[in-house]
């Protein structure tokens, strides 16, 4: 069964169990694709409201790129196992076998993919949230706060999981690429998903 038609109690018992998959990825994969639906939820709330008709529009385009974001993060959590399992094959190659090198190097390099991508939705998540935040129904913006932060905690999760593969590879001049790539993402967007959450939670809390 694809983990996207699991329920959320196959999910989490599953996750808790000593099976390879679902594990760090999949389940931050999981966390940013709630923290994009509640930014959508914001937009639906707003939506058709006349108090909120000069944003009308834009808020439209959020709320269905956000709905996108969120469909494409529930996918990486299927991708993000599809790549693993032949990692953990190839770190079961023996040592002396003079394929391996150059197999864990592919399997390497096709692991870090998916929490690379991860990261990068987040991101644009978290861009969202801003909009909400600033333009969406002050009856459901606590909602935006949550949605930032659900996708800061999984853009966090998706970083460590890139770079525990980045650690391994041959190709370190790669591995740099990836690790600057992360780095600068969730520097910047810590920056802008913790603001997004403490105005909200300044102004309400």
């Amino acid at each position: 069964m694809e983990m996207r038609e699991m329920t959320l109690a196959a999910f989490t018992d599953a996750l808790a169990s000593k099976q390879a998959v679902p594990g760090g990825g999949g389940a931050s994969a999981l966390a940013g694709a709630l923290g994009a639906a509640l930014g959508a939820m914001v937009g639906e709330l707003t939506l058709g409201k006349p108090k909120y008709a000069a944003v009308e529009a834009e808020m439209a385009s959020l709320t269905a790129r956000a709905r996108d974001l969120s469909q494409a993060l529930l996918a990486l959590a299927e991708k993000d196992a599809e790549a693993f399992l032949p990692l953990s094959r190839a770190y079961g190659i023996p040592k002396d076998d003079p394929g391996r090198g150059e197999e864990l190097e592919r399997c390497l390099c096709l692991a870090a993919q998916p929490p690379l991508e991860m990261v990068r939705l987040c991101c644009q998540a978290i861009g969202l949230m801003e909009g909400f935040a600033a333009m969406g129904s002050r009856l459901a913006v606590s909602d935006a706060a949550a949605g930032a932060a659900l996708c800061l905690g999984a853009m966090y999760g998706a970083a460590v999981n890139v770079k525990v593969n980045t650690r391994s590879m041959a190709d370190r001049a790669y591995a740099a690429a990836l690790n600057d790539e992360v780095d600068r993402l969730t520097e910047e967007y810590r920056k802008r998903a913790e603001k997004v959450y403490g105005d909200i939670y300044g102004r309400y809390c």
